[in-house]
Formats: structure tokens, C-alpha cells, sequence
């Protein structure tokens, strides 16, 4: 099946890129998220069973922000056709969408994740704050280097355990939410950082969100398993990944609670845990009439038979977002009505 260029805006581009011999791509290819990763392999596995003749959607876990750069690459068949994100796109992602002709883009929201902090069952650590995690972390916090070598030296009433905290690399969304939601909640600790922030906000945000990098942070990569694995033979030791994963090897791990609350799905689900974030999937419009299960992949990651009483993706550990919300994702599914690129930050 050829893959054809659809609409006159997207013409000139796919005149470039797009192959009209027999053997172009007909198979739809999303790329993106670790922690979306799971449940979208799900939902490529029931579209295939449904309807054998779309084939199996290829899924990519490549992290956020790496997805990003080959969704916004450009209009073809050499070019992913969705984009899987634990965040929201950034305005700077859509202008170079823009730049490579990938302008008509839906957005829709799949459902909620928590940013877990995970330890071995035996560890001592239980509850710490977010300002706790972020003088664990930092770079810089306040400003100045960071000199903690353990969780005393953050908190006097912690556990004396070395920090040693497996995480989410600079392109996983997974890390940007980490700098958003709880690193940047505890640099915002400081009521001198309000000042730093009208000063300099480039300034602010490295102080906020940098990162440390002397071994007491580090990067694991894609593999959220495999920091499962790490924490698990390596008592004391902290990992970091979405919810899903805490829930599926909850006989192996213990989520630690964030300023007294717990992961969970009610405490997500109402925003109550401070990690709590959207995952979305992105759609190239100019793909969608030519790689059929496009549309698809959209309806299937929306229908209610998702996220019901009994919901395939509930069971996988996806939390369902309001009603609201889920209604105006159906309604996306739909219509692939444009995103406004101009309302990104």
C-alpha cells in the first residue's frame, strides 16, 4: 500500500518525502513515552486483533523529548506517525514541528501518571518532602553546590542511607515532570527563590531543576524495569518511574510517600499526590488518512471499554482522568481537530 499525501496543505511536503512505490509504509509507527510505552502496546495488540488487516502498530519507547524530535522531523513515511508523552508538548517542540511542515497536530489526553519514588520494602526511608527530595538532588539548590552525601544531611530526621537515586534521563518526559512538579515545589521552598525567579528565570529554572551529577543521581536510561531491578538488589537505593511500573512489582518495592501522601490511584486521580501528571498522545494529521489505524489507535486509547468499571487499561495501571476530560479526548479521537500550537509554552 502507498503511502499518499492527504490535503492540499500537507502536498508540497509529501511531494518531498512520501515513496509511491508498492512497498511503502502502510504500518502505523508511534514513537515517545516509557511510561505510556506499556499501555500503548496494549492498545496496538487489540487493534491488531480486531482488525488483523492494519497490522500491529509499531511502538517506540525512545522517552519524551527524543520522540519529539523524530515526531516533529517532518510529513512521510520516513517520519512517526503519533507521539506517546508523559508531559505536554513544549512550544519550542511545536515550532520545529512547524519549521518541518508538521502543522495540523490533535492532542489528546490518555489518561493520569504519578511520578513514583520507589525503594526496596526493607529500606528505612518512608515519607520525605519535596523540598527533602530536592536538597537530595540538586545540582545547586539555593544556589549553592551540593554537599549532601546522605538523607540526614538533607533532613536530620531521615535515615542515614547514602543518597543513591536511579532516574530518568534528560529526554524522558518522566524527568522534565520530576523538575516541574517536585523539584521545582522544593526549590520553591526558599522564599528567596521567588526574587532569583523575577531576576533571571533562566537562572531560576537551573537552579531549580539541574540536576546533580557526582553518582548520587543516576541516569538509568529508558528501562524502567531495570531500575526496578536496581533498587530491588540495592536496599537504600531510590528509582524513579511512573506509577504502573510501582504498582506491577509491588511485592518487589514500596512507593515512598511525598509530604505524607502516598502513590495510589485515588491519590493521583484527584491530584492530591504531589507527582501527579497527564500522559497524552500526539497525532500527525497529515498521516491519518494514510496509515489507517492511525485513527485507530486514537478511538482505542479513548473508548470507554478502556476505562469502564473493567477497564482493560485501568487493570494495566493507567488512571482514568475525569469525565470531563475523557469525554473531551473522545471528542478529539474523533474529529483530529487541530491542536492551537500557539497555546504551548
Amino acid at each position: 500500500m502507498a503511502f499518499k499525501p492527504l490535503g492540499l496543505a500537507a502536498t508540497a511536503v509529501m511531494a518531498l518525502t512520501v515513496s509511491t512505490t508498492a512497498d511503502a509504509r502502510s504500518q502505523m509507527r508511534a514513537v515517545g513515552s516509557s511510561t505510556v510505552y506499556p499501555f500503548a502496546k496494549i492498545v496496538a495488540e487489540r487493534i491488531a486483533r480486531a482488525n488483523p488487516r492494519l497490522g500491529t502498530p509499531i511502538i517506540e519507547s525512545t522517552g519524551t523529548g527524543a520522540g519529539m524530535k523524530l515526531f516533529c522531523a517532518g510529513v512521510g513515511e520516513r517520519f512517526p506517525d503519533v507521539e506517546n508523552a508523559s508531559r505536554r508538548m513544549k512550544a519550542s517542540e511545536a515550532k520545529l514541528c512547524a519549521q518541518n511542515g508538521v502543522s495540523a497536530i490533535t492532542e489528546i489526553q490518555v489518561g493520569i501518571d504519578g511520578i513514583s519514588l520507589a525503594t526496596a520494602k526493607s529500606s528505612p526511608l518512608q515519607n520525605v518532602t519535596t523540598r527533602d527530595i530536592y536538597l537530595a538532588l540538586a545540582k545547586t539548590p539555593f544556589g549553592k553546590p551540593n554537599r549532601a552525601k546522605t538523607w540526614r544531611d538533607v533532613n536530620g530526621k531521615l535515615p542515614n542511607l547514602p543518597i543513591r537515586v536511579y532516574g530518568p534521563p534528560p529526554t524522558s518526559g518522566t524527568r522534565d515532570a520530576l523538575g516541574e512538579l517536585i523539584m521545582t515545589a522544593g526549590c520553591d521552598s526558599n522564599p528567596g527563590m521567588a526574587a532569583v525567579k523575577k531576576a533571571d528565570e533562566t537562572k531560576y529554572k537551573a537552579i531549580c531543576t539541574g540536576m546533580r551529577e557526582d553518582g548520587c543521581y543516576i541516569e538509568a536510561g529508558e528501562n524502567d524495569n531495570l531500575i526496578v531491578q536496581k533498587i530491588e538488589a540495592n536496599p537504600g537505593t531510590i528509582g524513579i518511574f511512573g506509577y504502573s511500573y510501582l504498582e506491577e512489582n509491588a511485592d518487589r518495592v514500596k512507593g515512598l510517600q511525598i509530604n505524607g501522601v502516598g502513590p495510589s490511584y485515588q491519590t493521583i486521580s484527584s491530584f492530591k499526590y504531589p507527582g501527579a501528571r497527564p500522559l497524552y498522545i500526539y497525532i500527525k494529521n497529515a498521516h491519518a488518512g494514510a496509515i489507517p489505524a492511525v485513527r485507530a489507535y486514537a478511538a482505542e486509547f479513548t473508548k470507554e471499554s478502556a476505562f469502564g468499571p473493567n477497564g482493560y487499561l485501568l487493570k494495566a495501571g493507567l488512571i482514568s482522568a475525569p469525565n470531563t476530560i475523557r469525554a473531551r479526548s473522545q471528542q478529539a479521537a474523533r474529529a483530529l481537530a487541530p491542536l492551537n500550537l500557539a497555546s504551548l509554552k
